[in-house]
């Protein structure tokens, strides 16, 4: 396993623009009232330097990598899910949770299916069955069966996410706890969309919904850049 101490060493250079862009968003908090092609470009670009993190490994990393060209390919749909979600209010609210199913469904397939782990599936089923029961009252028309599907999408990332993180017998990984931390802040940053939008007003839910959702997609992002990692130091060694 690579150190972590050699990953921040890596990959930390390589994060400084979407920090750096994430504070630009944060700093000009620019108003949700005013949809402007100017403040989705302020919200995409955390992403758009996320998948600048990725061509700074090179194309030969995407080449070579299939889960790698699946994150970066959710990170492509959840920045055309952002700019939807900018004009929300205008019809475009479903479009954007259509973009971020597909990024949901790309996470997973990344994530993939071993080890199975019934215990961490069972615990995000309960969690997803408990959200769906307290958004369903206030839920109508076509977003009743959105909601859930959408919920199910994402608790199926979370279960492939945190069955991947095994704590016991050292088959434990710093990118599986990154993917594990990120699938769980997405569904907290979702859940907070859902709550916001139709259940009541969530105090701060702008600053929540949005310092979890760049966490997470940060966390996701370097679930993948291990294999680079140990690769480089194959050929050092």
């Amino acid at each position: 396993m690579v150190s972590p101490v050699t990953v921040v060493k890596s990959e930390g250079p390589k994060l400084v623009p979407f920090f750096k862009a994430t504070c630009v968003y944060f700093v000009l908090w620019l108003p949700t009232s005013s949809p402007s092609w100017f403040s989705a470009l302020i919200k995409c670009l955390p992403i758009f330097c996320l998948w600048m993190f990725f061509l700074a490994h090179g194309f030969s990393f995407l080449g070579a990598s299939s889960n790698a060209r699946k994150i970066f390919a959710g990170l492509v749909f959840s920045a055309l899910g952002d700019a939807f979600l900018i004009w929300q209010e205008q019809g475009y609210f479903v479009h954007g949770l259509l973009m971020f199913a597909i990024t949901h469904i790309l996470y997973s397939s990344a994530f993939g299916m071993k080890p199975v782990n019934v215990t961490a599936g069972l615990m995000v089923t309960a969690v997803s069955s408990v959200s769906y029961l307290l958004l369903y009252p206030y839920l109508s028309g076509p977003f009743t069966y959105l909601v859930a599907v959408y919920i199910g999408l994402i608790g199926f990332m979370g279960w492939r996410a945190v069955a991947g993180l095994q704590l016991a017998n050292d088959l434990w990984t710093w990118t599986k706890l990154c993917a594990c931390l990120g699938a769980v802040l997405f569904m907290v940053s979702d859940l907070t969309i859902a709550v916001n939008k139709f259940c009541f007003p969530v105090p701060h839910s702008r600053a929540i919904i949005m310092a979890t959702y760049y966490a997470a997609q940060m966390l996701i992002s370097l679930s993948v850049v291990e294999c680079q990692d140990a690769e480089g130091a194959r050929k050092k060694a």
